[in-house]
């Protein structure tokens, strides 16, 4: 009896030392910006204000809501195993159409059109992925290129400014209380993505596709339609930051949004994604996106000028994902 008591005790100890390990493992990105946070708060202590400054704070978390909000939509595709190279230039085609929308017809027509870019060119990119069979580099490359020439086309290479007030407090430029909108609205996708991938079978569909797509599709999982949905929520997530770009900084340009989707693929892979599909975390993108702003700022401080600063970006970004691949092998 004593015999079995022991085995079970051993059973119990090696199972909670695995979901202890597992618990660590998912937490290393909020571990990490705890860190992060800890160091760079005593280091720049006596810079300006300080790093811990809650005015830098608030700058650091609104001038990166709007990459967390990117990387949501591409942790979903990610996830799939598939990947959206498109996100600067619909950010940058949805924050101009609706800039000319809200000129011409008003707030509610200004939404649909640069909601409407997202879930077009996502549809684009899911037909030429799902159904044409293009792989997703390619495919979310070409409609890249091309809407970037859309995007300087549509007004030749001017702004398009945006005057209306109420657009600019409900989309980026406002605070609500002391708390900036774009905070609000960060929370708000991060919240619907995590809901989404964690507890809605659509998620378990998607990471059962990444994970091993062909297991997902004797599973009776219609993997074409599923991959072409995550490309819509891909593009329709571009779109809402492009809508919500235009409202940050009181236009629409062409400019808005180039190598953000780079960015948010930083986020994502830094927040525990594998770019090999099947693992992914909405709220650890989220956190990933946080993490690199705050490496930005602590840059900044540090004086470092701006080709130093992309060389230790790009550092960041190798071990991200070298510590993802690793883990996806």
């Amino acid at each position: 009896m004593s015999t079995v008591t022991q085995e079970n005790k051993g059973l119990l100890s090696k199972e909670n030392r695995r979901l202890l390990i597992e618990l660590i493992k998912n937490s290393m990105v909020f571990i990490a910006l705890v860190v992060l946070f800890m160091v760079f708060s005593i280091t720049l202590g006596h810079v300006g204000n300080g790093f811990a400054n809650p005015d830098n704070l608030w700058n650091i978390i609104r001038q990166t809501s709007l990459i967390a909000i990117l990387a949501v939509g591409m942790s979903f595709a990610l996830a799939a195993g598939q990947i959206d190279l498109s996100m600067g230039a619909v950010v940058a085609v949805s924050g101009l159409a609706s800039a000319l929308a809200l000129r011409s017809f008003g707030i509610v027509p200004a939404i649909f059109a640069g909601l409407g870019v997202g879930l077009a060119v996502g549809a684009l990119n899911g037909l030429l992925i799902a159904y044409i069979g293009m792989p997703p580099f390619l495919a979310t490359l070409g409609t890249m290129i091309a809407f970037q020439g859309v995007a300087r086309t549509m007004t030749s290479l001017k702004s398009i400014p945006i005057t209306d007030q109420t657009f600019i407090n409900i989309f980026g430029g406002g605070n609500l209380g002391n708390i900036p909108v774009l905070v609000i609205w960060m929370i708000i996708f991060l919240a619907i993505g995590h809901i989404l991938l964690r507890k809605l079978p659509f998620g378990r569909k998607i990471l059962a596709i990444g994970g091993n797509r062909r297991s997902a599709l004797y599973s009776g999982i219609n993997v074409k339609r599923t991959i072409f949905t995550v490309m819509i929520f891909s593009g329709l997530m571009a779109s809402i930051v492009g809508i919500l770009w235009a409202g940050r900084y009181g236009g629409g340009r062409y400019t808005i949004g180039d190598g953000s989707e780079l960015a948010a693929i930083a986020a994502s892979v830094l927040g525990g994604t594998s770019i090999f599909g099947g693992i992914a975390s909405v709220l650890g993108a989220g956190a990933g996106a946080i993490m690199i702003g705050m490496i930005d700022s602590a840059l900044v401080m540090y004086g470092l000028d701006v080709y130093q600063q992309m060389i230790v970006r790009g550092i960041v970004i190798i071990i991200a994902v070298a510590t993802t691949t690793k883990r996806g092998s």
